[in-house]
Protein backbone atom coordinates (compact mmCIF):
# COMPACT_ATOMS: atom_id res chain seq x y z
CA UNK A 1 0.00 0.00 0.00
CA UNK A 2 2.93 2.18 0.49
CA UNK A 3 4.47 1.61 -2.45
CA UNK A 4 1.22 2.51 -4.40
CA UNK A 5 1.13 5.98 -2.91
CA UNK A 6 4.40 6.85 -3.34
CA UNK A 7 3.85 6.13 -6.77
CA UNK A 8 0.92 8.30 -6.96
CA UNK A 9 2.67 10.90 -5.31
CA UNK A 10 5.31 10.27 -7.81
CA UNK A 11 3.24 10.37 -10.85
CA UNK A 12 1.14 13.55 -9.62
CA UNK A 13 4.03 15.52 -9.12
CA UNK A 14 5.39 14.92 -12.17
CA UNK A 15 2.53 15.80 -14.06
CA UNK A 16 2.73 19.21 -11.89
CA UNK A 17 5.86 19.80 -13.08
CA UNK A 18 5.37 18.69 -17.22
CA UNK A 19 2.24 21.33 -16.59
CA UNK A 20 4.04 24.61 -14.54
CA UNK A 21 6.58 25.45 -17.25
CA UNK A 22 5.20 24.72 -20.52
CA UNK A 23 1.91 27.31 -18.24
CA UNK A 24 4.81 30.28 -18.03
CA UNK A 25 5.51 30.06 -20.95
CA UNK A 26 2.72 30.35 -22.70
CA UNK A 27 1.15 32.51 -20.00
CA UNK A 28 3.79 35.24 -20.98
CA UNK A 29 3.87 34.95 -24.84
CA UNK A 30 0.23 35.26 -24.50
CA UNK A 31 0.35 38.72 -21.99
CA UNK A 32 3.17 39.65 -24.87
CA UNK A 33 0.69 39.13 -27.56
CA UNK A 34 -2.26 40.80 -26.16
CA UNK A 35 -0.05 43.96 -25.26
CA UNK A 36 1.32 44.06 -28.91
CA UNK A 37 -2.08 43.83 -30.41
CA UNK A 38 -2.90 47.20 -28.21
CA UNK A 39 -0.14 48.81 -29.18
CA UNK A 40 -0.21 48.26 -33.09
CA UNK A 41 -4.09 49.44 -32.68
CA UNK A 42 -3.01 52.33 -30.87
CA UNK A 43 0.26 53.36 -31.50
CA UNK A 44 0.89 54.56 -27.70
CA UNK A 45 2.35 51.94 -24.99
CA UNK A 46 0.49 53.81 -22.36
CA UNK A 47 -2.95 53.41 -24.01
CA UNK A 48 -1.94 49.95 -24.84
CA UNK A 49 -0.66 49.00 -21.22
CA UNK A 50 -4.17 50.72 -19.95
CA UNK A 51 -6.21 48.55 -22.11
CA UNK A 52 -4.01 45.38 -21.24
CA UNK A 53 -4.68 46.06 -17.27
CA UNK A 54 -8.44 46.99 -17.88
CA UNK A 55 -8.59 43.11 -19.44
CA UNK A 56 -6.72 41.66 -16.08
CA UNK A 57 -8.24 43.70 -14.21
CA UNK A 58 -10.84 40.74 -12.27
CA UNK A 59 -7.80 38.69 -11.70
CA UNK A 60 -5.26 41.66 -10.42
CA UNK A 61 -8.22 42.29 -8.21
CA UNK A 62 -8.44 38.95 -6.82
CA UNK A 63 -4.52 38.56 -6.41
CA UNK A 64 -4.22 41.82 -4.26
CA UNK A 65 -7.19 40.97 -2.36
CA UNK A 66 -6.57 38.15 -1.08
CA UNK A 67 -2.78 39.49 0.06
CA UNK A 68 -4.53 42.16 1.88
CA UNK A 69 -7.66 39.64 3.00
CA UNK A 70 -4.76 36.43 4.80
CA UNK A 71 -3.02 39.43 6.16
CA UNK A 72 -5.88 41.16 7.66
CA UNK A 73 -6.47 37.77 8.88
CA UNK A 74 -2.45 36.81 10.24
CA UNK A 75 -2.72 39.97 11.84
CA UNK A 76 0.32 41.58 9.46
CA UNK A 77 -0.08 45.23 9.27
CA UNK A 78 -0.88 46.41 5.42
CA UNK A 79 0.05 49.62 3.44
CA UNK A 80 -0.93 51.02 0.57
CA UNK A 81 -2.63 49.09 -1.98
CA UNK A 82 -2.00 49.34 -5.72
CA UNK A 83 -4.28 47.85 -8.93
CA UNK A 84 -2.71 50.32 -11.06
CA UNK A 85 0.03 48.97 -13.81
CA UNK A 86 3.29 50.19 -13.66
CA UNK A 87 6.72 49.27 -15.83
CA UNK A 88 9.40 47.84 -13.76
CA UNK A 89 13.24 48.53 -14.21
CA UNK A 90 13.57 45.02 -15.48
CA UNK A 91 11.27 45.57 -18.37
CA UNK A 92 7.90 43.64 -17.01
CA UNK A 93 4.90 45.10 -16.36
CA UNK A 94 3.62 45.40 -12.26
CA UNK A 95 -0.32 44.95 -12.33
CA UNK A 96 -1.03 45.56 -8.87
CA UNK A 97 0.68 45.60 -5.63
CA UNK A 98 -0.15 45.63 -1.50
CA UNK A 99 2.55 46.58 0.87
CA UNK A 100 2.79 44.54 3.80
CA UNK A 101 4.79 44.88 7.20
CA UNK A 102 7.62 41.75 7.25
CA UNK A 103 6.53 39.34 9.51
CA UNK A 104 7.64 35.70 10.56
CA UNK A 105 8.30 33.00 7.78
CA UNK A 106 5.39 31.12 8.05
CA UNK A 107 2.62 34.54 7.53
CA UNK A 108 5.09 35.57 5.30
CA UNK A 109 4.85 33.13 3.00
CA UNK A 110 0.93 32.27 3.43
CA UNK A 111 0.12 35.75 2.27
CA UNK A 112 2.46 35.19 -0.58
CA UNK A 113 0.54 31.86 -1.65
CA UNK A 114 -2.77 33.44 -1.24
CA UNK A 115 -3.37 34.26 -4.61
CA UNK A 116 -2.28 31.10 -5.97
CA UNK A 117 -4.94 29.66 -3.53
CA UNK A 118 -7.68 31.44 -4.00
CA UNK A 119 -7.09 31.72 -7.45
CA UNK A 120 -6.30 28.08 -8.01
CA UNK A 121 -10.40 27.08 -6.37
CA UNK A 122 -11.74 29.60 -8.65
CA UNK A 123 -10.10 28.08 -11.72
CA UNK A 124 -10.99 24.98 -10.46
CA UNK A 125 -14.46 25.30 -10.21
CA UNK A 126 -14.95 27.46 -13.56
CA UNK A 127 -12.92 24.94 -15.07
CA UNK A 128 -14.31 21.97 -14.06
CA UNK A 129 -17.64 22.97 -13.92
CA UNK A 130 -19.04 25.87 -15.68
CA UNK A 131 -16.73 25.30 -18.55
CA UNK A 132 -17.08 21.78 -18.74
CA UNK A 133 -13.97 20.20 -18.24
CA UNK A 134 -14.91 17.74 -15.97
CA UNK A 135 -17.68 16.50 -18.04
CA UNK A 136 -14.96 15.86 -21.20
CA UNK A 137 -12.52 14.05 -18.65
CA UNK A 138 -15.39 11.66 -17.74
CA UNK A 139 -16.25 11.03 -21.41
CA UNK A 140 -12.71 10.59 -22.32
CA UNK A 141 -12.07 7.70 -20.29
CA UNK A 142 -14.82 5.55 -21.48
CA UNK A 143 -15.31 7.22 -25.44
CA UNK A 144 -13.23 7.25 -28.39
CA UNK A 145 -10.96 10.60 -28.67
CA UNK A 146 -13.30 11.95 -31.84
CA UNK A 147 -16.49 11.26 -29.86
CA UNK A 148 -14.68 13.72 -26.91
CA UNK A 149 -13.82 16.10 -29.04
CA UNK A 150 -17.02 16.26 -30.98
CA UNK A 151 -18.81 17.18 -27.52
CA UNK A 152 -16.80 19.90 -26.83
CA UNK A 153 -19.01 22.12 -28.98
CA UNK A 154 -22.11 21.99 -27.54
CA UNK A 155 -20.36 23.17 -24.01
CA UNK A 156 -18.81 26.20 -25.76
CA UNK A 157 -22.45 27.12 -27.11
CA UNK A 158 -23.80 27.49 -23.55
CA UNK A 159 -25.01 30.54 -23.05
CA UNK A 160 -22.38 31.52 -20.39
CA UNK A 161 -19.22 29.60 -21.76
CA UNK A 162 -17.05 32.66 -22.43
CA UNK A 163 -17.95 35.00 -19.52
CA UNK A 164 -16.34 31.71 -17.42
CA UNK A 165 -13.92 31.24 -20.03
CA UNK A 166 -12.67 35.17 -19.91
CA UNK A 167 -12.82 34.88 -15.75
CA UNK A 168 -10.80 31.86 -15.55
CA UNK A 169 -8.43 33.00 -18.04
CA UNK A 170 -7.88 36.16 -16.51
CA UNK A 171 -7.19 34.98 -13.03
CA UNK A 172 -5.22 31.93 -14.15
CA UNK A 173 -3.33 34.49 -15.83
CA UNK A 174 -2.50 36.43 -12.59
CA UNK A 175 -2.42 33.72 -9.97
CA UNK A 176 1.53 32.69 -9.99
CA UNK A 177 2.95 34.39 -7.12
CA UNK A 178 5.55 36.91 -7.89
CA UNK A 179 9.32 36.97 -6.85
CA UNK A 180 8.62 38.82 -3.88
CA UNK A 181 5.09 36.48 -2.91
CA UNK A 182 7.99 33.70 -2.78
CA UNK A 183 10.69 35.33 -0.94
CA UNK A 184 9.70 33.50 2.53
CA UNK A 185 9.00 29.72 0.78
CA UNK A 186 12.78 29.02 0.54
CA UNK A 187 13.36 29.27 4.23
CA UNK A 188 10.34 27.91 5.29
CA UNK A 189 10.83 24.89 2.91
CA UNK A 190 14.36 24.47 4.17
CA UNK A 191 12.92 24.94 7.92
CA UNK A 192 10.55 22.21 7.12
CA UNK A 193 12.58 20.00 5.53
CA UNK A 194 15.20 20.40 8.88
CA UNK A 195 12.79 19.21 11.38
CA UNK A 196 11.62 16.48 8.74
CA UNK A 197 15.05 14.77 9.30
CA UNK A 198 14.60 15.61 13.04
CA UNK A 199 11.31 13.31 13.28
CA UNK A 200 13.32 10.68 10.46
CA UNK A 201 15.95 10.24 12.50
CA UNK A 202 13.87 10.34 15.67
CA UNK A 203 11.98 7.21 14.14
CA UNK A 204 8.66 9.19 13.56
CA UNK A 205 9.06 8.04 9.98
CA UNK A 206 6.10 5.58 9.77
CA UNK A 207 3.41 8.34 11.64
CA UNK A 208 4.64 11.01 9.32
CA UNK A 209 4.15 8.85 6.49
CA UNK A 210 0.96 7.66 7.34
CA UNK A 211 -0.44 11.21 8.31
CA UNK A 212 1.64 13.25 5.61
CA UNK A 213 1.40 11.40 2.79
CA UNK A 214 -2.61 11.71 2.65
CA UNK A 215 -2.57 15.65 1.81
CA UNK A 216 0.75 15.91 -0.10
CA UNK A 217 -1.44 13.71 -2.56
CA UNK A 218 -4.26 15.70 -2.23
CA UNK A 219 -2.30 18.93 -2.74
CA UNK A 220 -0.13 17.44 -5.88
CA UNK A 221 -3.53 16.53 -7.64
CA UNK A 222 -5.26 19.36 -6.66
CA UNK A 223 -2.05 21.43 -8.08
CA UNK A 224 -1.98 19.87 -11.08
CA UNK A 225 -5.70 20.23 -11.64
CA UNK A 226 -5.50 23.82 -11.30
CA UNK A 227 -2.30 24.12 -14.06
CA UNK A 228 -4.36 22.02 -16.40
CA UNK A 229 -7.05 23.95 -16.55
CA UNK A 230 -4.99 27.09 -17.21
CA UNK A 231 -3.01 25.29 -19.13
CA UNK A 232 -5.79 24.71 -21.43
CA UNK A 233 -6.81 28.03 -21.47
CA UNK A 234 -4.15 29.63 -22.21
CA UNK A 235 -3.65 27.43 -25.33
CA UNK A 236 -6.72 28.06 -26.55
CA UNK A 237 -6.10 31.33 -27.42
CA UNK A 238 -2.48 31.70 -27.74
CA UNK A 239 -2.59 30.51 -31.66
CA UNK A 240 -5.48 33.12 -32.48
CA UNK A 241 -4.03 36.23 -30.80
CA UNK A 242 -0.46 35.17 -32.64
CA UNK A 243 -2.64 35.11 -36.01
CA UNK A 244 -4.53 38.55 -35.16
CA UNK A 245 -1.04 40.22 -34.26
CA UNK A 246 0.84 38.69 -37.44
CA UNK A 247 -2.50 40.04 -39.54
CA UNK A 248 -2.50 43.51 -38.23
CA UNK A 249 1.15 43.85 -38.58
CA UNK A 250 0.81 42.97 -41.93
CA UNK A 251 -2.32 45.27 -42.33
CA UNK A 252 -0.37 47.99 -40.84
CA UNK A 253 2.45 47.35 -42.63
CA UNK A 254 4.26 47.64 -38.63
CA UNK A 255 5.84 45.15 -36.79
CA UNK A 256 6.65 44.91 -33.26
CA UNK A 257 9.63 42.86 -31.91
CA UNK A 258 8.68 40.62 -29.25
Amino acid sequence: MAAVTANLILYWQLLLFIELGPLILVQRRLHREVQTIFLLLTRRKDIAIALFSVIFFPGVLLHELSHWLTAQLLGVRTGQISLLPRPMANGRLQMGYVETQQADWVRDALIGAAPLISGGLFVAYAGLYRLGLLELWSAAQTQPLLSVVGRAPSLAARSDFWLWFYLTLVVSSTMLPSASDRRAWLPLALTGGALLAVGLWAGAGPWLWENLTPAVLKAAQALTIVFGVSLFVHLILILPLWILRRGLAWWLRLEVVL
